[in-house]
């Protein structure tokens, strides 16, 4: 959930064929009253068979507004660099990532301020003070294992250098994908800093399979025993789990140490120029409305952002128990985002990649 994304090769099909669209036709040609908002998303939200978040928020958007979705997905990474390319020439009226890379779209420039209705109760950390992003969905960082073919999950980093997993363990790319960024970010944290996290995630890449832009391919792999372990987000795997049966989730410990994880929100932001900015306004609304924000446990699989919302649903409690024991800490991400390239960097080196 720090680029997830996040999906099912026709969806992601299709977001490709729009991507294509959208570069052929030389930029935004489209009058800014057409009733159209395009959306540039992290991987995650989207079902697996069109059951996801993002299906029932956009259809009932279109219903509500008749505003239609165009919808483009890859890692968080991804979409800001994207964003970035077509700068002189924006294509996004929406942008939805996983932090690091929301801050990392706002100090580019890339958005502008809007504070959506219902954003007075996102809580304080979950959105920036300068208003310019909010979080729509709460989630945390997590990793996957198949429960057929390896019942008892592992529960330390170091059981993950096991000869045992050589080939069968496999991270999304830090810098690229939201989650694979959160790899990094979780072992400086967990090990203590930069030299010991870089240390044993060189030692760990004899048993990595290599590199992934999308966290989202993974789940499948792990489902289907190709893989053992992998990385992800709660909210992303949760929601995978109700078509892929092997698929448990868990925390890595430190050795004699408690698991961690941290909030690994999907962050929105209006984008800059947009060529739809009011239908991007209208759908930031939409997505912390009440009735959208309800359905983010019981549809999505997530936890809502807004606080006011307390959901019982069969998996709001189920999301509460998987969390239960298991220590949430509050990233720097000031840090993260002044210093994620030198992060990124050291990892490229420890690792070879």
């Amino acid at each position: 959930m720090l680029t997830h994304a996040s999906r099912p090769l026709a969806a992601l099909a299709g977001s490709l064929l729009l991507a294509a669209g959208l570069t052929a036709c030389g930029g935004s040609s489209a009058a800014s009253d057409e009733k159209v908002v395009t959306v540039y998303s992290a991987d995650g939200l989207k079902g697996e068979k069109g059951d996801g978040w993002y299906d029932r928020v956009f259809k009932d958007f279109e219903k509500e507004t008749g505003i239609r979705v165009e919808y483009v997905e890859g890692g968080s990474g991804e979409m800001v660099q994207r964003a970035v390319r077509e700068k002189r020439n924006t294509q996004a009226d929406v942008i939805v990532t996983l932090p690091p890379f929301i801050q990392q779209a706002g100090s580019k420039g890339l958005l502008q301020p809007y504070q959506p209705k219902g954003s007075d109760q996102v809580n304080g950390a979950d959105k920036a003070a300068d208003g310019t992003w909010t979080s729509v969905v709460n989630n945390y960082f997590g990793f996957i294992h198949n429960k057929k073919e390896l019942p008892k999950a592992p529960t330390t980093w170091e059981e993950l250098l096991d000869p045992k997993y050589e080939n069968k363990l496999q991270y999304s790319t830090p810098g690229v994908a939201g989650d694979g960024t959160a790899v990094v970010i979780k072992a400086l944290h967990d090990f203590g800093g930069q030299k010991p996290a870089m240390e044993f995630l060189k030692k760990l890449q004899a048993n990595n399979v290599g590199p992934s832009s999308s966290t989202s391919k993974l789940a499948p792999k792990v489902d289907k025993g190709e893989l053992l372990v992998a990385n992800g987000d709660v909210q992303m795997n949760f929601a995978q789990a109700k078509s892929m049966p092997n698929l448990g989730i868990w925390f890595p410990a430190r050795q004699g140490g408690k698991p961690t994880t941290f909030a690994l929100p999907y962050a929105a932001g209006l984008v800059k120029d947009a060529p739809h900015a009011a239908n991007g306004k209208k759908l930031l609304d939409f997505m912390l409305s009440e009735q959208a924000q309800r359905q983010v446990s019981a549809i999505g699989g997530g936890f809502p952002a807004r606080a006011d919302i307390k959901p019982t649903d069969a998996n709001a409690i189920e999301l509460a128990g998987l969390m239960e024991g298991v220590d949430i800490f509050e990233p720097d991400w000031a840090d993260i985002d002044k210093n994620l390239t030198s992060y990124v960097d050291a990892w490229k080196t420890a690792t070879g990649s």
